[in-house]
């Protein structure tokens, strides 16, 4: 009962673990949408923090590597009492588990040492590990359904170890997505920046000046009126004779002749 109770326990915390790879893909995705490409440029350096907290996980899980490697080599299933369905199922899960930690995850530690606060890399070895935990399982609860005590004792322990170490890069990876989302900010902060500077400047307003004052009335011009001439009254002016006529000699009036 107290082997299936822990066993419990630890898958109802993938739900957990499993949230955190979300956020890490999607902060690298837009990692190499915002950030311009430069070769040239070094890479900044790693917190010692940070190398130190990765070098003790990894170390943890060689550890629990190598144990895991030896304690299954001791198992002896073919002498579990129980179907031949189930040894051979168990056998291949065995051996599942011993080309993974023998070629997969060497070569995987091996890429997170070279590139520490790399998230691809992070996320890939907490996949890897998510994956042994699945199959490693199911073998250590048949271990002790089936098996000696000694071998379910042993791969018991290892199991356990495994799930702290899981459970540490689990939460290595959720402190790295945090950093990572705020140099995302940093960095579309400065990009919006470096677009205001570069954007022309816009164009002054027009101002438009509006004269509402009335202009000065001009006075109105005064009509002239012609004054009516003065009348005349008689005998106050002498006629002027007309030259004209009077330069003619009088017409001379026919004689009437008398008849006898």
């Amino acid at each position: 009962m107290g082997i299936l109770r822990a066993v419990t326990e630890i898958r109802n915390l993938r739900s957990t673990f499993r949230r955190y790879w979300v956020l890490p893909l999607l902060l690298a995705a837009a990692a190499a949408q915002v950030t311009p490409a430069a070769p040239s440029a070094a890479a900044p350096p790693v917190p010692y923090a940070s190398v130190s907290q990765l070098n003790l996980v990894l170390s943890q899980l060689e550890q629990v590597s190598q144990s895991m490697q030896v304690n299954l080599a001791k198992l002896r299933i073919e002498k579990w009492k129980t179907d031949s369905n189930t040894k051979h199922g168990t056998q291949a899960d065995v051996d599942s588990i011993e080309r993974n930690l023998q070629m997969a995850l060497p070569e995987i530690v091996g890429e997170l040492r070279a590139s520490p606060e790399n998230i691809a890399a992070t996320f890939k070895l907490y996949r890897n590990l998510d994956a042994l935990y699945d199959v490693f399982g199911p073998v250590v609860e048949s271990a002790g359904a089936f098996g000696s005590k000694d071998e379910f004792q042993s791969i018991q322990n290892d199991l356990n170890t495994l799930e702290r170490s899981r459970r540490a890069l689990a939460e290595r990876m959720e402190t790295l997505a945090s950093t990572k989302e705020g140099e995302l900010t940093q960095l579309r902060t400065q990009v919006r920046d470096l677009q205001a500077a570069a954007a022309p400047a816009p164009a002054p307003p027009k101002k438009v000046v509006v004269d509402d004052t009335e202009p000065p009335k001009r006075p109105a011009k005064k009509k002239t009126v012609p004054k009516p001439p003065k009348p005349t009254t008689p005998g106050s002016s002498t006629q002027k004779p007309n030259p004209a006529t009077s330069s003619q000699p009088p017409a001379q009036q026919p004689q009437t002749q008398q008849q006898p």
